[in-house]
């Protein structure tokens, strides 16, 4: 069994490497990190749960940004953090950088039930139900399920140009949400 100091560093190198906008190799991680392969496997799991672990982490870092960044209440709050987030990721020279390499990959990881998709729909549901607690916003689902769809609705839009469109459909997205949340947006 792994440490959780193991797997922290494997975690911190493979983002170091995805930062520097590298492949995520496992080989070439395992040995930055001096074990071998079977070692690197058993403390992070495979390529795509080591590179599903990164981006998921950087997705709540993303949130947690445009979270303490994001002005206005109810609705307005809400749809400012979804904003924020988009526009960070669709300008993420890193992500541009992965998706070009690897999109089938990034298309699995980040549109596929996960890690991403889990912590996205976790942090959505945090926003939603923070203002609910403030009184700046009722609503008909609730905050899990709502945010799940805010999510969908937001990943769809954002890697549309992974999908076959020019480019990323973040006012749409942002539409949308409002639409959702029953507010006109201005």
């Amino acid at each position: 069994m792994p440490s959780d100091r193991d797997r922290r560093r494997a975690i911190d190198t493979a983002a170091s490497m995805y930062l520097a906008e590298e492949a995520l190799d496992m080989s070439l991680l395992a040995e930055r990190l001096g074990v071998g392969r079977a070692t690197l496997y058993r403390w992070v799991g495979n390529r795509d749960e080591l590179l599903g672990t990164v981006l998921a982490e950087a997705t709540e870092r993303t949130y947690r940004k445009a979270m303490s960044q994001a002005s206005g209440e109810g609705p307005e709050y809400v749809i400012d953090v979804f904003g924020r987030v988009m526009r960070s990721v669709d300008s993420s020279t890193e992500l541009r950088a992965l998706t070009k390499r690897e999109p089938m990959v990034f298309i699995k990881l980040a549109l596929m039930p996960g890690a991403i998709e889990s912590i996205s729909a976790s942090i959505a549901a945090e926003i939603l139900q923070s203002q609910v607690d403030a009184g700046q916003l009722t609503l008909s689902l609730s905050p899990q399920v709502l945010g799940q769809a805010l999510v969908r609705i937001c990943d769809i839009h954002l890697y549309a140009p992974l999908l076959g469109r020019e480019k990323a459909e973040i006012e749409t997205a942002l539409d949308l949400i409002a639409l959702l949340l029953g507010v006109p947006r201005v």
